[in-house]
């Protein structure tokens, strides 16, 4: 089974979480704290984490972006902040979910089995790692974009959406499978996400980005990743 990381400061909903994912045979690691978690994400490399934003000693947040600087593990948060901009905070540093407390532990385990198998599936192969254009490379185990002789920079959600494009290139891929697979179930109607980054990757890739070559958009459908 998978190895789970909870980093809740709350003491006695991090022993339920890890009596509950322990009943499940899932392996378990706890800390109280962003220092904490840090640390065990690199010690550990759990399969998920789940991380409350409110910690002690730092933001939640901050905890993200840390980890999103080595690693694409699944991140689902867990917090009582229920305000659109600090869930969108989080999905934007790398969050992979967001569920508002308190939630039913039977919800919990749908969407951490459903990160975990979203990260198996995106992980890319040989096959797809390198993907070269007349424009730009794209080298996605190394995360690094190539345009015209300079590196390009790009957020690890940008990052995440590039990712499952290139690997299904030539597929038509639907808006609501991006939302899910990129910002998790919850986010799944939230079209406007899409067309945000969407942008935004066509204007760090694309030549003409009001007339994208590469970046296909199928009106009312999804997108498609044309090389």
């Amino acid at each position: 089974m998978a190895r789970v990381l909870v980093v809740e400061d709350n003491p006695q909903l991090a022993r339920a979480l890890v009596i509950n994912f322990q009943a499940r045979d899932y392996g378990v690691d706890a800390g109280p704290d962003g220092a904490t978690a840090l640390r065990l994400a690199a010690e550990r490399q759990p399969d998920v984490i789940l991380l409350d934003l409110g910690l002690p000693d730092m933001d939640g947040v901050n905890v993200i972006k840390g980890i999103r600087g080595w690693s694409r593990v699944p991140i689902l948060v867990l917090s009582a902040r229920q305000a659109s901009d600090e869930k969108v905070a989080a999905l934007d540093a790398g969050a992979d979910d967001y569920i508002t407390k308190p939630f039913s532990m039977n919800e919990l385990l749908a969407r951490l089995r459903a990160a975990v198998r979203r990260a198996e599936d995106a992980s890319p192969t040989p096959e797809t790692t390198l993907v070269e254009t007349d424009d730009f490379t794209i080298d996605l185990l190394a995360k690094k974009l190539v345009r015209d002789g300079r590196d390009v920079r790009l957020t690890p959600t940008e990052w995440h959406l590039l990712e499952v494009l290139t690997t299904s290139a030539g597929r038509l891929i639907s808006q609501k499978h991006l939302l899910q697979e990129v910002w998790g179930v919850s986010m799944s109607n939230k079209t406007n996400y899409l067309r945000v980054y969407m942008a935004r990757l066509r204007r760090k890739l694309e030549k003409d980005p009001s007339h994208p070559r590469y970046l296909i958009t199928e009106p009312g459908m999804g997108y498609r990743f044309e090389a």
